[in-house]
């Protein structure tokens, strides 16, 4: 038997020589991209790298009082890839309301439905075999001829399905006369250099993973139903009446705010045009979905900012709501200030969409160009739901990432981005969402990687995994990096990928190229290692008012270094070193300062800096 101080040792000796040796290794699945040459080491997209698209024309019908919506989506699909395709797989995601179906949410009785009803398929004009047809869950799979590599076919489905009412996953009924309505068509999965087809089934809990296409829709739904969409609508002429056309071109032209719909404007009615329906035209390119909302009583407030100081292009932002819910009056100024914040704090990056749609939902769920939030009690809720849920405007949805397979890719950005600019927004906000979680889980049996793929994840694991673990890792390497080298490192990644499939070794690649500095060590030992972090004050000795205080790196995890030297007369004095005091597999650091008053005491430990046992960070004064 190997004793305990003998097996310590050994394991800290393995720990020192894995920082000081890092190496990532990629699964083989990532490496064989490589040698195909999809992918490179250096983190850009290979030579031979492809991702496939299609144009979508979707015409819908959406009848509120039952909650049906029938349509037809048309769609010209183009084999970018190097293989022939011997079928085709579809997303059918209002399936997961269907009876029987697999999921991982508790689902309420009364919406659980017959699913997706396919009436008809045809490809190329040709009428297809619906018993031929095999849907599983939210996947549908059929055979066709083959499509070779550069070809394109052309599918038609048609399909009705009921909204859910109360069962409110992301989508569904609000109230009496509003409605989101996301995932609303069948398309054709993403079929990738990586995996092939995304089998992936939709069960609630991971996230989604589409293809960057061309969207037309026009959805129809009564009079006096306003709707929001994706994308830029085409015939405001046609739906509106023509002092709302006036409102919302002055919107997109205005800092101020424009009332575009009031309480008054809804008592007066009117505000659409009075047909029996109208069909709403909404035109978005580019994009990885296109969703939208409806309501009969819903007041809408708008603002516009110049988010490209070089172009002057501006973006329209809008916040849609029930005007019973107070809160939500704030929104578009928080709303709006994210979008600034994004354009010129972090990531400072010039917003890519013409506008942003913030929906009084029951949800907290994001979209291109919208999302779905619910009214909250709290400012504070309310500033870091809307600025965590816009923040998605670029990861997942500018950088095409699978948030299926690596949910940290997108939900680690957006709560570092909640972090950051929660105090942009209002400074009294502080952010530490997740990070209490964090440390009760970490090193237990459910703590695993980053990196472990989301859908092998579930309970706390799930939570940290994909918001506070990767959100901490971004924030340390931000500062490790520091704000200017850290940015341009960003932009490097961002420059490769957005309109892309980034994968997470393209991303740890990036970062090194942008920076120009190889942090693997960092990418293994906070994203790939098992492990705890846990940092202690090992010992405090000092001559007169020279102080050496030695901290110990007593976990696996590194963390950076926050001292707080209290002072007997109350003030303070705050001694930081970045993650990278721990780069060469040190198990110490050694601060040493000069002690300008009588010290009380010192404490180890900033609010970002977590710690599985605190007892051992405080050091006080005899």
């Amino acid at each position: 038997m190997i004793k305990f101080k003998l097996l310590l040792l050994l394991l800290l000796l393995h720990v020192t020589q894995s920082f000081a040796q890092a190496i990532l290794q990629p699964p083989l699945n990532i490496v064989n991209s490589y040698n195909k040459g999809t992918r490179a080491y250096n983190g850009k997209p290979g030579s031979k790298y492809w991702q496939n698209t299609a144009d979508y024309n979707i015409k819908v019908n959406f009848e509120p009082n039952t909650r049906i919506l029938t349509g037809t989506v048309d769609i010209d699909y183009i084999n970018n890839s190097p293989d022939t395709l011997k079928e085709l797989v579809f997303k059918l995601y209002p399936n997961f309301y269907k009876k029987g179906v697999m999921r991982n949410y508790k689902m309420d009785a009364a919406d659980l439905s017959d699913g997706v009803q396919i009436s008809k398929i045809s490809i190329n004009q040709q009428d297809q075999d619906l018993s031929r047809i095999n849907i599983e869950g939210t996947n549908m799979m059929m055979d066709i001829s083959p499509l070779l590599s550069k070809a394109k076919l052309h599918v038609t489905v048609n399909y009705s399905y009921t909204l859910n009412r109360t069962s409110h996953v992301r989508m569904g009924q609000i109230d009496s006369g509003s409605y989101f309505v996301a995932y609303f068509f069948p398309r054709i999965t993403v079929y990738d250099d990586v995996d092939g087809w995304n089998r992936y089934p939709y069960l609630g809990s991971e996230e989604f993973y589409n293809d960057f296409c061309h969207f037309n829709a026009e959805i129809t739904v009564p009079t006096n139903y306003t709707v929001w969409a994706t994308g830029d609508l085409k015939n405001p002429n046609e739906v509106y009446a023509d002092k709302f056309v006036k409102r919302i071109e002055q919107a997109g032209l205005a800092d101020s705010v424009t009332n575009i719909i009031t309480e008054a404007d809804l008592a007066s009615g009117n505000i659409t045009a009075q047909n029996i329906t109208n069909t709403w035209k909404f035109e978005a390119n580019n994009v990885t979905d296109l969703v939208f909302a409806t309501s009969n009583h819903y007041t809408w407030q708008a603002s516009s900012l110049v988010v490209d100081s070089v172009s002057g292009r501006r973006t329209r932002v809008d916040a849609v709501f029930n005007p019973i819910h107070k809160d939500y009056y704030n929104v578009i100024g928080y709303a709006r200030k994210t979008v600034e914040a994004m354009s010129f704090k972090f990531p400072k990056w010039p917003y890519p969409y013409a506008h942003e749609t913030v929906v009084d939902g029951l949800d907290q769920m994001e979209y291109p160009m919208m999302v779905n939030d619910n009214p909250l009690e709290k400012f504070e809720d309310e500033v870091e739901l809307t600025d965590h849920e816009i923040f998605h405007t670029m990861f997942p949805f500018y950088m095409g990432i699978n948030e299926t397979k690596y949910g940290w890719m997108d939900e680690g950005w957006a709560t570092i981005g909640e972090w950051v600019i929660s105090p942009l927004v209002d400074s009294r906000v502080t952010d530490v969402d997740g990070i209490a979680a964090y440390e009760f889980s970490a090193g237990k049996e459910e703590d695993q990687p980053i990196v472990t793929l989301t859908p092998q994840l579930s309970g706390i694991s799930f939570l940290t995994n994909s918001y506070p673990k990767p959100g901490l890792g971004y924030l340390y390497v931000r500062d490790m990096l520091g704000e200017q080298l850290f940015t341009k490192a960003l932009h490097y990644y961002i420059e490769q990928w957005h309109g892309k499939h980034p994968m997470p070794y393209d991303f740890f690649n990036c970062m090194n190229a942008g920076a120009g500095k190889n942090l693997n060590w960092f990418w293994k030992n906070w994203f790939m290692d098992n492990g705890f972090p846990d940092q202690a004050i090992a010992k405090v000795t000092h001559i007169n008012k020279e102080y050496k205080v030695i901290i110990a790196n007593v976990g696996i995890k590194a963390v950076p270094v926050d001292l707080t030297v209290s002072y007997k007369d109350g003030t303070t004095k705050l001694i930081h070193k970045d993650i990278s005091c721990w780069e060469n597999g040190n198990r110490n650091v050694v601060i040493n300062f000069i002690a300008e008053k009588s010290i009380a005491k010192i404490v180890l430990g900033g609010i970002y800096d977590v710690d599985i046992n605190k007892k051992d960070n405080v050091w006080e004064a005899k």
